[in-house]
């Protein structure tokens, strides 16, 4: 039912690429992609976040930030956003792409759901508070999705 899933944050460079390089090793038999409501068109990973994907055996190296567009959002089975407000983005862009648009943190704490902060520009705890979250949030969505 659904093959096709596109991750979205703002830059395309910490939360969204590193949670795409998540699902794809949980879930190889599906098709991911990631892009940004404000991409950092052409950057690679933030290298925090980098460090903390590669110390986890995440491919993320070959990463080139993407602007999202409404053909991205037309193609993917479900759309996976950080954030209430980016999931309001979405829809103002694609309208019919509100009801395959999910939070990430949909399942996170015991199912009530939480947004996923982002850590672009801050510490490194918070980078490992980030990707922790990130981290729970994808092995719930590959249980699901698997």
């Amino acid at each position: 039912m659904f093959h096709n899933i596109l991750v979205v944050c703002i830059g395309n460079i910490c939360r969204s690429p590193v949670a795409e390089a998540m699902l794809r090793a949980q879930l190889p038999d599906k098709q991911f992609s990631s892009a940004g409501l404000g991409a950092r068109v052409g950057e690679g990973v933030d290298p925090k976040a980098r460090q903390l994907a590669e110390a986890a055996r995440l491919k993320v190296a070959e990463h080139s930030a993407s602007q999202l567009t409404l053909e991205m959002l037309q193609a993917a089975d479900l759309i996976l956003v950080m954030s209430d407000n980016q999931r309001r983005a979405v829809a103002e862009i694609a309208p019919e792409a509100l009801g395959k648009t999910m939070r990430l943190g949909r399942w996170l704490d015991n199912g009530k759901g939480r947004d996923i902060p982002d850590p672009y520009l801050k510490s490194q705890e918070v980078f490992e508070y980030v990707h922790r979250l990130m981290d729970e949030a994808c092995r719930t969505w590959a249980s699901k999705l698997g």
